[in-house]
């Protein structure tokens, strides 16, 4: 289960000496130390587990509204092609982990561990994160749960896969990057289904996961760790950007070239790959991990180069307990809600706006809880 930390988790606790040789790439193993904490991290961690433990700001009761529609659909996922800012919080989870891998490993090496130690923790953070999905699952759904397509199950299968990729060059890291995405397409239109190589009910994904006894709701399928392990990677190689003794304006810049990069790879490739969040496409890899990397550049600039780091204070606290809030959104959210609800009536007498309120309010109840563990300097981690 989570470990109990008797303080702060955080890059600053894992970054104060580059990594060694054997896990990162070797001309990488000489590097000065790298920036002290970057809190830009935990506010945009803090910033996506917001959004989702928010439950999208009860935005969604606008759907329809000829004012206000064009926002709610923001907060739900595309139906199938396309995407918005809903089918960003996978992506942007899976990037925040990789970003935080380089840290986490060279953290691991300072303190005296080995290579296969730090390869058994690896181990055990896959284990734990499965365990922890299934866990999660079957407590909210009220009976024993099994799917491998939720957050926590994808993180842990593209960790393993980042961490060996971690082993290689920076060149055959970027090659090994491009075979998942090649090998994935590949797959999916050797094996094409009765609307073609990407259908919806019957692509090689669903046929894999109905090999083994596995059905899922709204077309999601297994193989997605495949390629979401390249926008984990996308987060690795923004790590090891930040572990360079670069300038801010140096960092900023590369990061820019990154999001234009990614963009126009994923536009391009629209045509023949479809931008399916759903099964996780090439072009929805590299336009999500664009965006993903816009955001990651807005809080950079905000908190590391204008230093305003008072205003992300509310995001920091629970990015700084990310597992917390996650686990006590999937298991409590109803519970709080409706307890909430006694004393709000949901305020049913603002109309749509009740549910923004309603939604604002049950996640305050939440932030403070994050909070309370803040001062207490409890945090928790897998």
């Amino acid at each position: 289960m989570p470990t109990v930390l008797e303080r702060p988790s955080t890059i600053a606790d894992e970054s104060k000496e580059p990594m060694r040789r054997a896990d990162v790439p070797e001309n990488r193993s000489s590097r000065p130390s790298p920036p002290e904490r970057l809190i830009s991290l935990d506010a945009f961690r803090g910033f996506i587990m917001i959004t989702l433990a928010a439950s999208g700001f009860g935005l969604r009761a606008f759907e329809g509204d000829p004012t206000w529609g064009w926002l709610a659909r923001q907060f739900d996922h595309v139906e199938w092609e396309g995407i918005v800012f809903w089918d960003l919080i996978q992506p942007a989870f899976m990037f925040m982990v990789g970003l935080a891998m380089p840290f986490s490993v060279a953290n691991r090496l300072k303190k005296g561990a080995s290579g296969g130690e730090v390869a058994g923790h690896v181990l055990w953070r896959f284990f734990m994160l499965i365990l922890l999905s299934q866990v999660f699952i079957s407590i909210g759904r009220g009976e024993l749960s099994f799917q491998l397509i939720n957050v926590l199950s994808q993180i842990a299968f593209a960790y393993l896969i980042c961490y060996g990729i971690m082993k290689l060059p920076i060149r055959g890291q970027v090659i090994a990057g491009g075979a998942l995405l090649a090998g994935h397409w590949a797959l999916f239109a050797s094996f094409p289904g009765s609307e073609g190589a990407f259908s919806r009910a019957d692509n090689i994904g669903a046929v894999i996961d109905k090999f083994f006894g596995l059905e899922y709701s709204g077309y999601y399928v297994t193989i997605n760790f495949v390629s979401s392990a390249v926008t984990m990677l996308f987060g690795v190689w923004a790590g090891y950007l930040m572990l360079e003794p670069a300038s801010p304006e140096r960092r900023m810049k590369l990061l820019g070239g990154a999001i234009a990069g990614c963009f126009i790879l994923g536009y391009a490739l629209e045509p023949f790959n479809p931008m399916v969040k759903r099964i996780w496409t090439a072009s929805f890899t590299f336009a999500s991990g664009a965006w993903v990397l816009m955001i990651l550049l807005g809080f950079y600039w905000l908190v590391e180069v204008r230093g305003l780091k008072k205003l992300v204070f509310p995001l920091v606290v629970v990015g700084m307990n990310s597992i917390f809030i996650y686990g006590l959104h999937m298991i409590l959210h109803g519970w709080i809600n409706r307890s909430v609800g006694v004393f709000t009536g949901s305020y049913a007498f603002l109309g749509d706006w009740g549910a923004v309120a309603q939604a604002c309010s049950v996640f305050m109840v939440m932030w403070y809880l994050c909070y309370w563990l803040y001062q207490r300097k409890i945090f928790l981690r897998v």
